[in-house]
């Protein structure tokens, strides 16, 4: 940890020499992605360069001249069908890849307070109350996030334990909980947070102060099911 008021202009390297938090945020996409030439373009490039090969390569694999190549990676020609087939060939991709960009819905969702679709957790015990905030399935971060707002109002009934893959953030919103993750205990109260590894056993190990309530929210790969 820095001391107060250490300049903290260079991140510190993460294992492997990248450094965390690399991603800018505020990084606008390319634009026009809604424009089926432009979304055809960017694949074609993309791809090319994932296999490594140059714009000359890729014209001597397909028999398409440099500058129709040119105008179709730089969106400004709608290539044939029979272009598109060629193309598909040479890069080692469905025709279908092609139209990626330009088909993947790009979803959002909008939960008016106290709309959230309430849910009973497997798991859960009585005056344990789960809202869903929001769900997007097949999304194209490879992650499925689960956002949860969770109110406990009885401290008379079992607490649960939950162990499952992923990731989980807890933001206490209200009460008081001594929360559990593995064989630590955490004293939670408002404006707290926890972010841990969610195959560790965990849950609510005492409730302090009714009600209690804190948002959760699970993230996994989405290729796989959560147990």
């Amino acid at each position: 940890m820095k001391a107060k008021g250490e300049a903290a202009d260079q991140p510190e390297q993460a294992h492997g020499g990248r450094a965390p938090f690399s991603q800018d945020p505020h990084a606008v996409r390319e634009p026009k992605e809604n424009n089926l030439e432009m979304a055809i373009g960017h694949e074609v490039r993309a791809y090319r360069k994932k296999l490594g090969i140059t714009v000359t390569d890729l014209a001597a694999a397909t028999g398409i001249s440099l500058g129709m190549l040119s105008k179709i990676e730089n969106g400004n020609i709608s290539p044939s069908l029979t272009t598109l087939q060629s193309l598909s060939r040479a890069l080692g991709v469905p025709l279908t890849a092609f139209f990626r960009r330009f088909e993947e819905p790009r979803n959002a969702v909008f939960v008016k307070a106290g709309q959230g679709v309430e849910l009973e957790r497997r798991g859960t015990r009585a005056g344990h109350q789960y809202n869903l905030l929001g769900h997007i399935d097949n999304n194209t971060s490879g992650v499925i996030v689960e956002p949860y707002l969770i109110t406990l109002t009885a401290d008379s009934d079992i607490f649960p334990t939950f162990q499952h893959e992923g990731m989980e953030f807890l933001y206490m919103l209200e009460g008081e909980v001594i929360y559990r993750h593995g064989d630590q205990l955490f004293h939670m109260q408002p404006g707290d947070s926890l972010f841990f590894d969610a195959d560790a056993p965990h849950g609510p190990e005492q409730l302090v102060k009714l009600p209690s309530k804190y948002l959760s929210i699970i993230s996994y790969p989405q290729q796989t099911s959560r147990g």
